[in-house]
């Protein structure tokens, strides 16, 4: 699982899940969704991210309503991990019960520029910037959240536990 490498898509506070999904396409099919990730504050975003690539983001990411489908947008897009300073926690949840690899980190977006390279150690709760060579420790995830993101999620996990 360790450790996600990218370029890094750097984003401020508060982004919202209106902001990664626009309410307009809630009920579209998810590959309909990703032309319109970040739409509002980064029109390149859904033309340019590429499979691993790495969110940094302030304080606060995710917040607004429990829609499972911004974290499931950013996942199926192949997003390799999110850092953020912090999240909204039921962002957070629904990242690590899909298996979206999350972890804060008090300081992180000081740290990055979009389009510097990341490698981030979850089970270390390292975040490295490659490109400036900078290592700073992030806040560590349990064990088990660890595990369910590993596993690629809960349903992933007690499908296994079932077998």
């Amino acid at each position: 699982m360790d450790p996600f490498k990218g370029d890094v898509w750097k984003f401020g506070d508060n982004v919202d899940t209106d902001v990664i999904v626009p309410g307009q396409y809630l009920d579209a099919p998810i590959t309909e969704i990703f032309p319109h990730v970040f739409e509002s504050i980064n029109p390149a975003f859904a033309k340019e991210v590429k499979k691993g690539d790495i969110i940094v983001a302030g304080k606060n990411f995710g917040c607004g309503s429990s829609r499972e489908n911004a974290p499931s947008a950013l996942k199926e897009m192949g997003i390799g991990c999110i850092v953020a300073e912090s999240f909204a926690r039921i962002f957070f949840r629904n990242a690590v019960a899909i298996g979206l690899p999350v972890i804060s980190c008090g300081d992180v977006s000081s740290r990055f520029q979009d389009h510097d390279h990341a490698s981030v150690n979850l089970s270390k709760a390292l975040i490295e910037n490659t490109t400036r060579k900078t290592v700073t420790a992030a806040n560590p995830l349990s064990e088990e959240m660890l595990r369910i993101i590993e596993k690629g999620g809960i349903l992933n996990l007690l499908k296994e536990a079932k077998e």
